[in-house]
């Protein structure tokens, strides 16, 4: 395998598991591990489906286009500024939220290392400027960085589940759901888990437009995520169990669950190594999609001046946001799904239909599935936001 076909399958792995993963088990507590397998496996076979969609409208566009391209040339100025507002809206939400709690945690880590605290703003600043100094220096940077960062992860993450596997209990896995009503707030985040459609452009640019490896990115890409997922969701529902999941609320109740049971800080340890890790590696994916997304809606020269614009665009509205209005973004991130919907489930969809009634893919590659395919998928699409509609009512 080609190590560009590999670099670009950590790139989608790693922009897909990120540190909101260890929300998982909370989201799902009240659904059981079966339950919540089953959805987490159709979400990761919708977002598949689409992410192939991509592909075979790339076919039809030019090399590097982005989804503000391919949007304008298939759907016209109104599926162009549709794609616009979704991709902005998430992705910029999404780098203001990693910035946001990467810079606390790495400002954390320099006062421990200057032996003095920082003000919280300096680390925030320092983390932006890093990753932004890589975004910039180009895909294939990432690429190499984002390999080291996620074999990283992967050793923490196994550290953990090593540690919790011995505290699994098969009466923990087996138990049925508390509630049917909860699935209805686990749906948009198990979604959002599965969210990496953002890069797609990124890594066709990168790989170019080979079918065959690409396919192969896009499956293996999420697959790796989702075989992730499950084995973790395995260790959370067999170690703590439905009651210990439900009363944790939040992430810190979580750690303290889990330090519980274990009785070893080993474990809180490493997964908060793996949530570093996992913010890292998804904030590169996602600032890389949104750096190409601005460079080619505003036509910016592929020079150090034209990469310096870019640069500034694409983080200093999110820095500025996580530094003076962190509780607006917090509130819009919990819409993510409605613009993930857009972006990932809507705009393919009716991209692939405008190709296909076109009569363009003749002896072009064409995704599985037909007509029956492509309206599950957009009903599924609209199930998802149904679901953050009625969750944001109540």
């Amino acid at each position: 395998m080609r190590s560009k076909t590999v670099g670009s399958i950590l790139i989608i792995a790693g922009t897909t598991v990120g540190a909101g993963m260890l929300a998982l088990p909370l989201a799902s507590a009240g659904l059981g591990f079966t339950t919540s397998t089953l959805i987490m496996i159709a979400m990761w076979m919708l977002m598949s489906y689409t992410a192939l969609l991509m592909l075979e409208v790339h076919q039809h566009a030019p090399a590097g286009a982005t989804l503000n391209t391919l949007a304008k040339q298939f759907l016209g100025r109104k599926g162009q500024y549709l794609a616009t507002f979704a991709t902005l809206f998430l992705l910029y939400a999404l780098c203001a939220a990693y910035i946001a709690g990467g810079g606390g945690q790495f400002n954390t880590k320099l006062s421990a290392f200057a032996h003095f605290d920082l003000p919280p703003a300096v680390g925030t600043v320092v983390f932006t400027a890093l990753v932004a100094s890589v975004i910039m220096l180009g895909t294939q940077k990432v690429d190499f960085i984002n390999r080291g960062l996620f074999a990283l992860k992967i050793i923490m993450l196994a550290l953990s589940l090593g540690l919790l596997t011995p505290h699994v209990s098969m009466s923990n896995l087996m138990m049925l759901p508390i509630e049917q009503g909860l699935m209805v707030a686990a749906i948009p985040v198990m979604f959002t888990s599965f969210g990496f459609h953002g890069s797609i452009p990124s890594v066709v640019a990168y790989t170019g437009l080979n079918i065959r490896s690409l396919r192969i990115i896009m499956i293996c890409g999420s697959a790796l995520p989702l075989l992730i997922y499950l084995f973790w969701q395995a260790a959370s529902f067999g170690a703590l169990g439905q009651g210990s999941l439900s009363a944790s609320g939040d992430l810190q109740g979580f750690f303290h669950a889990i330090s519980t049971v274990v009785m070893s800080p080993r474990v809180t340890s490493a997964i908060s190594w793996f949530a570093d890790l996992a913010l890292a590696t998804s904030f590169l994916g996602v600032s890389l999609g949104l750096f190409d997304f601005i460079s080619d809606s505003l036509k910016r020269e592929n020079s150090f001046k034209g990469r310096l614009q870019t640069g500034a665009i694409t983080f200093l509205p999110p820095l500025l946001i996580a530094l003076f209005y962190p509780d607006g973004f917090i509130k819009a991130l919990g819409y993510a799904a409605i613009a993930l919907v857009l972006l990932a489930v809507i705009l393919p969809v009716l991209m692939t239909i405008k190709v296909r009634r076109a009569g363009l893919n003749k002896d072009k590659y064409q995704v599985f599935g037909g007509n029956i395919a492509l309206s599950i998928a957009m009903i599924s699409g609209l199930i998802v936001i149904a679901s953050q509609l009625v969750n944001g009512i109540n």
